[in-house]
């Protein structure tokens, strides 16, 4: 089995059509996995110290703040990555900030509206959604930070189409620096239950603050007074986003709506059981995210150029290293996974391992289907990626809905599982049908159908 790592890596660090999307994983790799384990660790010191009803709480809070930011940012989070390197190649740096220019004023001003109604709303959403009156506090409270958290997530992905791979990788790390920074300091002078939720949102509020300068620095020391400018009108921008903005949005309804109707439901401990098993099944999200920052823009890139069988090469390569590299941590909490809740999060934490182990199974079907989504986005396809998602969604509803109520976290897990398998099945079926070639790595299985 060593062996046969050893030579898959051998093989991939030896392609030189892969080496720039190797690199750059490499290091947001690494900035993946250190934020992964300061994540854990803030996570682990909230649920001993503050219990599961305050794990439970901010996960309440990450799915409200996830839900507004997706429709503040408009989708372009993934426009501007296909977009910033699209101009840089055909027209110059000073086009591309541009365009980033229009697509920053045109998030911030939904941010502040969205933020502006979700204030006004905090009591009506506490109560009437959720039937918890007591959360109205921390509705209104994160309706505040949207603006930074969208300004974060553009910023991220701008930085991506920059392709600043060392400062993107910074940028994964800092939110969760920040969190632990906020809550030892918070938590050394102030006693109150509240205190994990104010260090996760003055994290938001530096990180997003210190990305606008990043940007504004990484775009100026590349313009020069003769670039060309290509104008690009915002109703452009927002033809491509707004496919974009859907996808994001039916991701996220597949993401989350175990957590919120959970929060709807059961109680605030079980948000946390089931939080907790979310968290340690998508540890190996970290490496598909880490091989995506740097896929989507090589995507875009040869694409465009109408190089497809170079295309197909990169993303093929690039399933092949999220698989041998999320393999042997699904298989590690399959195996470890009960002990791993007991030990770091607590006895009572235990229960969550069926949920867990469902989840570990979703992600694995997404391992083996490599950056399909991604690929969609980036081959103009999001269209039809879009579709593939709103059917999943509305069957994620459905089955939350169904069984939540009788089963818990453990429906939830089930929903969360069935989901995330069907859509990532369904457009490696699209591509193949399409391209005549798949994204995906099957290395033993269905390779008579996806060779």
């Amino acid at each position: 089995m060593i062996n046969l790592l050893k030579r898959k890596y051998t093989n991939l660090i030896s392609d030189p059509r892969f080496s720039e999307v190797l690199s750059g994983s490499a290091w947001s790799l690494s900035a993946r996995v250190l934020a992964t384990g300061l994540s854990l660790a803030f996570t682990v010191i909230v649920a001993r110290f503050y219990g599961a009803d305050v794990v439970g709480i901010l996960a309440v809070i990450n799915s409200f703040l996830t839900l507004a930011t997706i429709f503040t940012v408009l989708g372009t989070p993934t426009s501007i990555l296909r977009l910033i390197p699209e101009h840089l190649a055909k027209y110059s740096p000073t086009s591309a900030f541009k365009l980033y220019r229009k697509t920053q004023y045109m998030v911030i001003g939904v941010s502040l509206v969205t933020a502006t109604l979700f204030f006004l709303a905090s009591s009506l959403i506490a109560d009437k959604v959720f039937s918890k009156p007591h959360l109205s506090f921390y509705f209104a409270m994160t309706s505040v930070f949207i603006v930074f958290h969208s300004m974060e997530r553009l910023n991220t992905q701008a930085v991506r189409g920059l392709k600043l791979i060392r400062v993107f990788a910074v940028m994964q790390i800092l939110p969760q620096v920040f969190k632990l920074v906020f809550l030892a300091a918070l938590g050394l002078f102030w006693s109150s239950m509240d205190v994990p939720v104010y260090a996760v949102l003055f994290s938001f509020a530096m990180t997003g603050t210190i990305g606008w300068f990043i940007m504004e620095y990484g775009f100026k020391k590349r313009m020069k007074p003769n670039d060309t400018v290509h104008f690009i009108t915002g109703r452009s921008v927002l033809s491509i986003s707004v496919p974009m903005l859907m996808v994001a949005t039916m991701t996220f309804i597949i993401g989350q709506t175990g957590v919120i109707m959970l929060g709807i439901f059961r109680s605030e401990a079980d948000v946390g059981y089931y939080s907790i098993a979310v968290k340690l099944a998508t540890l190996t999200a970290f490496v598909l995210q880490a091989v995506n920052s740097m896929a989507g823009p090589k995507f875009s890139e040869l694409f465009h150029s109408d190089k497809l069988d170079e295309l197909f090469h990169v993303a093929k390569k690039s399933a092949k290293l999220i698989f041998y590299t999320t393999t042997p941590i699904l298989i590690g909490l399959l195996v470890l996974g009960k002990p791993i809740l007991s030990i770091f999060f607590g006895h009572e934490f235990a229960v969550a391992y069926p949920a867990m182990v469902l989840l570990v199974l979703g992600q694995f079907v997404n391992s083996i289907s490599g950056a399909s989504g991604l690929f969609m986005n980036m081959t103009g396809n999001q269209n039809v990626l879009r579709n593939i998602m709103v059917m999943t969604a509305l069957g994620n509803i459905g089955l939350n809905l169904l069984l939540i109520p009788n089963y818990g976290f453990n429906g939830a897990a089930i929903a969360a599982m069935i989901s995330i398998s069907s859509w990532n099945i369904a457009t490696l079926i699209y591509i193949k049908f399409k391209f005549g070639k798949t994204v995906g790595y099957f290395p033993i299985f269905v390779r008579k159908y996806f060779p």
